[in-house]
């Protein structure tokens, strides 16, 4: 079972909360969260209520001052969200443009630059995800903002960063 315990100030201090599943908000639980500790699984972590905002992935391992490792400034976690153990295959297919459109490429493994790798300048701008669970990072060499896709069609990414993805990196039960 996934757990992870948040607390109010860096360095484990402050009230906690402990999490085994999603939450949409803390706020009813704590009024900040400046540090984490992840015991078992793999999450994804939000600057804002309902699963918005800057988001940053963790597993298993502490945290004890996440907003200077990760450029958050003022910023604390709001919501989080659990990513299930996943042991199949992994395919994604992406396309060059919104909409399922231009050329499509199919992922089974790990994309350090879709731009060497596939000639795309611009990146990916929708993708469809089949099998797996995956982080899309928006320059090459996993980089930059990430966004966490799991299995179904993204027609395009204004509701997902707005970002251009440049490459793309399987969330695999290794990590956990």
């Amino acid at each position: 079972m996934a757990k992870v315990i948040f607390y109010e100030d860096k360095n484990f201090m402050g009230r906690s909360y402990e999490c085994t599943s999603d939450c949409s908000d803390m706020s009813s639980y704590m009024s900040r969260c400046h540090s984490c500790r992840v015991e078992s699984g793999c999450w994804m972590v939000y600057d804002r209520p309902n699963f918005m905002g800057n988001q940053y992935f963790i597993r298993r391992g502490e945290y004890p001052d996440y907003m200077s490792l990760w450029g958050w400034g003022n910023n604390c976690i709001r919501s989080c969200r659990m990513i299930p153990m996943y042991r199949g295959n992994y395919r994604m297919k992406i396309y060059e443009r919104d909409n399922f459109m231009g050329q499509m490429m199919e992922l089974n493994d790990d994309c350090d630059s879709i731009m060497d790798r596939y000639h795309w300048s611009g990146g990916c701008h929708s993708c469809h995800v089949m099998d797996g669970h995956w982080l899309m990072y928006e320059h090459p060499h996993y980089r930059g903002r990430m966004w966490y896709f799991r299995p179904g069609e993204y027609r395009n990414f204004r509701d997902y960063g707005n970002l251009n993805y440049m490459s793309a990196r399987r969330i695999m039960d290794s990590w956990y």
